[in-house]
């Protein structure tokens, strides 16, 4: 099959990201970059011999298109690319609120055209090695910390919470909580009033089973961790080194009419074997445009963190 000719809307630090792989893939070309600013699409198009347009009216004869522009701007790039009939890959959120995601969902549903959100740490391989050593998770635990970004509009609601709870729900397979609590942190001075600089969220499962969820843009270095808890092992996942490691913690009593006992905790440490998430992410994209993967499924598989967040803001305010 011909290499898919590929734009992309949106030449910022994820854009050139996206570029990069769109660019090195054996199944694509990257064919044009829509970004309004000149000296930034121009050079994100010239490092990769794509062409360059200003807006979407300059997307041409492409095959699909990944949408890296800001949030605030999904909505109506979005849309106008369902319009236009093109499957989209667009960066999480699909939108800054859930009526905006629900309703791009549907549009795409309607008109037949495949949506994939990028819900990248799905792709991370040490999550996909993790994952696979899930038995019966009792209770999960994820932390998402950076230093702040002034570029960032949205809260890290939006930006950084989204990720683990999509993880977090998959960790339950698939299932949505039966309650959410929240505490809501407002503490940087450059951030946009009401965007949230930290949250810290509960959510329990059908079965008794709990998660908690933080979320926070005044660190002073990156935390991404993932750790998951079952009655007879933990299994910790530190996303940003893509390292896995289980633990099972062993009671063994003393024999015969001596007295005391000797604990030993076991170690397991897979082997991860994996390109990078983005690459990952992208193939499945090209599965999706071929064909290749449900695309109902995959726009079912978007909604579950969008209203996991949803709920956590609406929780937040009241």
């Amino acid at each position: 099959m011909a290499a898919r000719r590929i734009a992309l809307v949106g030449a910022g630090s994820m854009g050139r990201n996206h570029a990069r792989v769109v660019a090195t893939s054996n199944d694509a070309e990257l064919a044009v970059v829509v970004d309004p600013v000149p000296e930034v699409g121009r050079a994100v198009a010239d490092a990769h011999g794509a062409r360059w347009a200003a807006d979407l009216t300059g997307l041409g004869d492409v095959d699909a298109v990944v949408v890296a522009a800001s949030t605030e701007h999904h909505y109506a790039i979005v849309g106008d690319v369902l319009d236009a009939g093109l499957p989209v890959l667009v960066e999480k959120p699909v939108c800054p609120s859930l009526a905006q995601t629900e309703e791009i969902l549907e549009r795409s549903r309607t008109a037949g055209v495949p949506l994939m959100c990028g819900l990248l740490e799905r792709y991370n391989p040490a999550v996909m090695v993790a994952l696979e050593m899930v038995d019966a998770p009792l209770q999960v635990r994820a932390e998402r910390h950076s230093p702040y970004v002034s570029r960032i509009k949205t809260g890290v609601a939006w930006d950084l919470l989204v990720h683990d709870v999509d993880l977090v729900t998959r960790c339950f397979g698939n299932a949505e909580p039966t309650s959410v609590s929240v505490d809501v942190g407002y503490f940087h001075p450059d951030s946009v009033s009401g965007a949230e600089d930290v949250v810290e969220t509960s959510l329990r499962f059908d079965g008794g089973g709990i998660a908690s969820v933080s979320a926070s843009r005044i660190g002073q270095r990156k935390v991404r961790s993932l750790v998951i808890h079952e009655l007879d092992k933990m299994i910790e996942v530190d996303l940003l080194r893509r390292g896995v490691t289980a633990y099972r913690h062993t009671t063994i009593e003393a024999q015969g009419s001596g007295a005391g006992y000797r604990q030993a905790t076991e170690m397991e440490v897979p082997e991860i074997i994996g390109q990078e998430p983005l690459a990952t992410q992208f193939q499945r994209f090209l599965a999706l445009v071929d064909g290749r993967v449900d695309a109902d499924a995959e726009r079912d598989s978007i909604l579950p963190a969008h209203r996991i967040v949803d709920r956590a803001l609406a929780a937040s305010r009241r």
